[in-house]
């Protein structure tokens, strides 16, 4: 009997090592089975695959880029359709042959005011004297231009402010037209936002773009003034969307490192559009031709159907996991790349538990609205960064719609407020990374707005300095634009992140609707629309000095670091200029790696076999299998990442959402 007690005694006494690897073991197994309840990662799979390879080049040099030129020409072909010509009142009895527009009007309209005639009975004063005897006489009767107008064809040949005669009491009614492009923007984000994430962005960019084309196609077919404007809303339906929804996917498919380069690239594209619209109504000048030109190309992007993938993320978020594993792939040997095995695995394994994971995630409910506004400090943040987005987007567009109006050619003076876009945002790229994101923001704001409000002093015919003035305000504002949403992305907690983004930015498109009124002083003065915005551009910028520095910081992550985040913001805060080095844009991972106690990981990683596929596996942190790397990331806590992009929010699947966009 004691023979047989020994081993029992053994086998309840192992080895303490023993104990230690068995125990770590099941830990490793455990956190195996939990990265199976995890949404698919692809900005790990991403460098894997090439971040940046050939497949992407492709899709973004010649489906994505090009598909943002629609934006701009729809957006702003509306200022040469509507453009004002010299007019006054129409004068039948002096319309004879052989007399000149500037005679009749010599005769027949009072000098200071063109919405009034003489009420006087011209047939009867030629009959005892010709036309160039009768001299004016103030003293005359006046009465509104009943018998409608003319207009001076030398410079403006054709515009709908002539077909639909809306000058004088009606003057305002192509402002009301840009208005009504500007209330479809808000109201097209959010429905596209929804299809966006429920039927995926290439359907809901194709839907986007046939709704483009067909409002484009009703204005140039419009024969009044209020079908016109309907088909102007139509229009603003897809404005900014039809840019936003192919830049989500470029952004989606290419890896972390290269989102900010997409984002300044896809920029740069949007504002060649505007360079090329300068070009097609400069040599177009029928404002029906023109509408027609600037729209129904856009039917040869529906080849694009073929050739256009769905989002390979929207479609793992929608559990369609075997349709993005096709793209994967594809994706993969263009880059001369293989879809490693432990993600096909994976993808296989995810396919048995996407419903209930998907199910789960619905009833999930983080933070609403109301807790941006419901502490001190969150409050505040909040109300900066929507006054700041507010200004930075109603002077943006204020000055992109002023600039026709000045110098002495409209078309030039609209190419050169385009081509100023693309150095700004190269300086802006070079600078936010080094410089952080407050100062340069509230630096470009200030110096935009004195540059519009100086043109007050300048005297009425200084055209070619007021022309350089603005030339410069357009070129900070654009700078500070492209900051203000990476810079509320990083001062908005993870938690916060997409409705915050998405209550500040929609805010800011309803000032939209203002801004075609604000333009609209101009025609009393021609500069009084810029020291407006001027201001506005100045409060915004010193409003940005009050918020905290995001640059080489840990970006908040719950709502309660949320509202510790900059709550401490002192005076020495607001003078630092550059923000003091740390750990760079992302966080020192062998730092923060050589704390670790990993030691029994490696001893496992020793013991246990692995496949080859996992023991090769090269990831962010080195030659590791997946299962470690992810119980490294857990305990370093080194997920938090920063980096000047353009990001759209994620929800909760893992899918970048539009609707939040402006």
């Amino acid at each position: 009997m004691d023979h047989h007690e020994e081993p029992s005694t053994s086998h309840q006494h192992q080895h303490p090592a023993n104990n230690a690897q068995n125990e770590e073991r099941r830990r490793l197994h455990k956190e195996k089975q939990r990265d199976l309840n995890e949404p698919m990662d692809l900005d790990d799979l991403l460098p894997q695959l090439d971040e940046f390879g050939k497949y992407q080049k492709i899709l973004i040099w010649f489906i994505c880029l090009p598909a943002c030129i629609p934006c701009g020409f729809c957006a702003f072909n509306q200022l040469f359709m509507a453009e004002v010509p010299e007019h006054w009142c129409r004068v039948p009895a002096l319309e004879l042959p052989g007399v000149s527009q500037h005679v009749r009007r010599e005769v027949g309209v009072p000098k200071d005011d063109s919405c009034l005639r003489y009420a006087v009975n011209f047939t009867s004063l030629l009959e005892s004297q010709s036309l160039m005897d009768i001299v004016p006489n103030s003293s005359w009767p006046v009465e509104s231009c009943v018998e409608g107008w003319e207009y001076d064809l030398s410079d403006i040949s054709s515009s709908i402010v002539m077909d639909f005669e809306l000058v004088c009491d009606h003057a305002i009614y192509p402002t009301l037209g840009l208005a009504a492009l500007n209330a479809g923007g808000p109201i097209g984000v959010y429905g596209f936002g929804v299809l966006n994430d429920g039927i995926g962005r290439k359907k809901s960019f194709f839907l986007c773009l046939a709704v483009l084309i067909v409002g484009g196609l009703i204005t140039a077919f419009s024969s009044s003034f209020w079908m016109w404007a309907g088909s102007r809303f139509i229009v603003g339906l897809t404005i900014p969307a039809i840019y936003q929804i192919p830049f989500i996917i470029a952004l989606e498919l290419v890896g972390a490192n290269y989102r900010s380069f997409v984002t300044v690239l896809t920029c740069i594209f949007y504002t060649l559009g505007l360079v090329l619209l300068a070009g097609v109504t400069y040599f177009i000048r029928d404002w029906k031709a023109m509408a027609f030109v600037t729209s129904a190309p856009f039917l040869f992007y529906f080849f694009y159907w073929r050739c256009l993938p769905e989002s390979p993320r929207w479609l793992l978020a929608k559990g369609r996991l075997e349709e993005a594993s096709l793209i994967l792939e594809k994706l993969a040997a263009t880059n001369g790349k293989e879809l490693p095995d432990s993600f096909k695995q994976k993808l296989k394994q995810h396919m048995m538990l996407q419903r209930t994971r998907s199910e789960e995630r619905k009833a999930e409910k983080g933070p609403g609205v109301t807790a941006l506004c419901k502490t001190p400090n969150m409050r505040l943040k909040t109300t900066l960064i929507t006054l700041n987005w507010f200004a930075n987007e109603m002077v943006y567009v204020g000055l992109s719609y002023y600039g026709p109006a000045l110098g002495n050619d409209r078309y030039l003076s609209f190419l050169l407020s385009s081509l100023v876009e693309i150095p700004s945002y190269l300086c802006c790229w070079a600078v936010m990374d080094r410089w952080g994101r407050r100062w340069p923001l509230s630096i470009c704001m200030v110096l935009s707005g004195i540059s519009c409000i100086i043109t007050v002093l300048l005297p009425a015919d200084a055209v070619v300095l007021t022309l350089i003035l603005y030339l410069f305000a357009k070129f900070t504002i654009s700078a500070s634009f492209l900051i203000i949403y990476p810079f509320a992305g990083e001062l908005y907690p993870t938690q916060l992140r997409g409705v915050g983004i998405g209550a500040s930015a929609y805010i800011s498109g309803l000032g939209l609707i203002v801004i075609p009124f604000i333009v609209y002083l101009g025609m009393e003065m021609l500069v009084l629309p810029l020291v407006v915005m001027g201001v506005i551009s100045v409060i915004g910028g010193l409003a940005g000095l009050r918020l905290p520095e995001t640059l080489h910081t840990k970006l908040p992550q719950t709502v309660e670091e949320g509202e510790e985040f900059g709550k401490d913001f002192s005076m020495n805060d607001c003078l630092r200029c550059v923000p003091a080095s740390q750990h760079g844009s992302y966080e020192d991972l062998s730092v923060q790696l050589s704390e670790l106690n990993i030691a029994s990981v490696e001893a496992v990683n020793a013991d246990e076999p692995l496949s080859p596929t996992e023991a090769t596996e090269e990831t962010p942190f080195g030659s590791r299998s997946k299962s470690i790397r992810r119980s490294i990331a857990r305990q370093s806590k080194i997920l938090v990442r920063q980096s000047s992009v353009l990001e759209t929010p994620y929800d909760s699947s893992g899918a970048m959402k539009m609707t939040y966009w402006y």
